[in-house]
């Protein structure tokens, strides 16, 4: 009987896991080479569609642009390596012009020359389906820093770069907004729109910033596991599980938002705690450091929140609510 296994069934990383099946190669490995200085040439890659990962309707050209560049270098920063090089293959369907492509370009030209890469690459591929935007980096990590990341150990904590769910929410806020236009109703965008300025800016141009690799390294503060936030958080915790073979918990109360998130959230009737665990692009680092490091880390790293620690393996990924219950994570293309 034919195998008829579909991909709702088993989730995306079993299915990753099966098509790696019988092959010479192991999944979920970020692609690393070692170059004649010792050095650790690191790959990095993403595609984003249109009509998928994004909506002409509402999203900047420019904005889109820069956005799809950070979201392949934010790999590079959490495997602790420096952007090198650049790659961008731009699919062009009819209805855009050289004019809106020049300006998707002019913000990947932005984005890339804020994090320092030195070589860039352009191509331009015919689509039937919409703007598609592939993207494909290489950075640097130094010999020095592969040495004296540690290998994770129960207690390391758990900490993130920025606030969670605001792009989600953001997100949100623009399918509303576009979803009342579209039935014709008079919209007030700045009452609406203008009022949540940061929640739509974290889905529109998130920011990242260029220097913590090098700050990291500078303080000589060495993160054992890495992860950068794009799918969720549970999404990055089970992932860092998976890694590290040990359990983790996340305690729900110290999780960061946006100031005004639980209060859109009562608005759009969405849990500002789901959608940090499950949103999706938020664009934020997601650090394991070992708990030695806490004073120091603390000192020179005051924009990162501490949300949790590693675990033993048989906790599991567990968000711990503030009255101490723990439950078990769950995310979009696990098989729970």
């Amino acid at each position: 009987m034919a195998d008829e296994t579909r991909f709702s069934d088993i989730g995306k990383r079993a299915a990753i896991e099966a098509l790696f099946d019988g092959t010479p190669y192991k999944p979920f490995q970020t692609p690393e080479v070692e170059t004649s200085a010792g050095d650790r040439a690191v790959h990095a890659s993403c595609a984003l569609l249109e009509g998928t990962d994004f909506d002409l309707v509402y999203f900047p050209l420019r904005h889109l642009g820069y956005k799809a560049i950070l979201r392949a270098t934010g790999e590079l920063y959490a495997s602790m390596a420096h952007p090198a090089t650049l790659s961008v293959v731009i699919g062009v369907s009819a209805k855009l012009d050289l004019p809106q492509i020049r300006e998707v370009w002019a913000g990947m030209v932005t984005a890339a020359r804020e994090h320092g890469y030195s070589s860039v690459a352009l191509d331009l591929v015919p689509s039937r389906n919409g703007l598609s935007l592939s993207v494909s980096v290489t950075g640097i990590r130094s010999k020095i820093t592969t040495v004296r990341c540690p290998k994770p150990k129960s207690k390391d904590l758990i900490c993130v770069s920025g606030r969670l769910g605001a792009a989600y929410l953001g997100l949100q806020l623009l399918e509303h907004e576009k979803a009342n236009f579209d039935k014709g109703a008079q919209i007030d965008r700045e009452s609406t729109l203008g009022r949540n300025k940061m929640l739509v800016g974290a889905y529109l141009k998130p920011e990242l910033s260029p220097r913590i690799v090098a700050e990291l390294e500078n303080e000589e503060i060495y993160p054992s596991v890495g992860r950068f936030v794009t799918g969720g958080l549970a999404d990055a915790v089970k992932s860092l599980c998976a890694e590290s073979g040990l359990g983790a918990k996340i305690y729900a109360d110290k999780i960061p938002f946006e100031g005004n998130s639980f209060q859109v959230g009562r608005e759009l009737d969405i849990d500002p705690i789901s959608a940090a665990m499950n949103g999706g692009d938020d664009y934020q680092l997601l650090f394991t450091i070992p708990i030695l490091a806490l004073d120091k880390f603390r000192h020179d790293f005051q924009t990162f929140a501490i949300i949790g620690h590693l675990a033993q393996s048989e906790v599991g990924a567990a968000l711990v609510t503030p009255d101490g219950v723990e439950l078990p994570m769950s995310a979009q293309g696990w098989n729970d």
